[in-house]
């Protein structure tokens, strides 16, 4: 089997015989993917960051917008690396049907702070796996997260914490923001950005070896 470009094939020790495997490529720019992979033993071969469109299209579900964005992104990158295994993933926060935006700017980020504020809202992460064998395997999984009433101070102290950068929902939930959060039901590594479980059965059920 033939590696990625770029990419030399891992090599696995078992008795007996040394398992050649193709790469893995994460498809994100996410240093909190990287990490949440890590945490677990899985270190990419290589990290490419997808160019797609994530425009929301009219009544487009949060749920089918996750699951769609991942397999997306892992289309792009798997396209140039055929022999490679390619793990993309998208994350969304959504209260009811609306989904809230990656909070860019403090504004942003204080509406979407003000509207998750003493209310459960949902997280979604679809995660996508394209494999050697042109496969494509995709898991989308929920988490709930309900917040305290947020007082204008606290709100305050959120936004001077710039953790709500680049964040869907204007939060981190394993930053500051954790002192708001009352319940949590689902996958915490969900609402971080990937959900280990699930990202790790994938995996082996594509034959790739942790």
């Amino acid at each position: 089997m033939t590696s990625a470009k770029g990419a030399s094939p891992i090599v696995s020790n078992s008795p007996g015989a040394a398992i050649v495997r193709a790469p893995l490529i994460l498809a994100s720019a996410s240093p909190r993917r990287r990490a949440l992979l890590e945490q677990i033993g899985v270190r990419p071969a290589r990290i490419i960051a997808p160019e797609i469109d994530e425009t929301v299209p009219a009544g487009e579900l949060p749920r089918d917008h996750a699951g769609r964005l991942a397999r997306e992104k892992a289309v792009a990158v798997a396209g140039e690396n055929p022999d490679a295994y390619v793990l993309a993933a998208d994350t969304v926060v959504a209260c009811g049907r609306r989904i809230l935006p990656k909070a860019e700017d403090p504004e942003t980020a204080r509406r979407c702070l003000e509207l998750i504020s003493g209310r459960a809202h949902r997280v979604y992460t679809g995660v996508a796996l394209a494999g050697p064998d042109e496969r494509m395997r995709v898991r989308i999984v929920e988490t709930r997260v309900r917040v305290k009433r947020l007082s204008a101070e606290e709100i305050a102290a959120c936004l001077a914490s710039g953790e709500w950068r680049g964040k869907a929902g204007g939060y981190a939930i394993q930053g500051l923001f954790a002192a708001h959060v009352i319940a949590l039901i689902g996958s915490y590594t969900n609402v971080v950005g990937l959900p280990l479980y699930e990202t790790a059965n994938l995996l082996k059920g594509a034959g790739w070896r942790l």
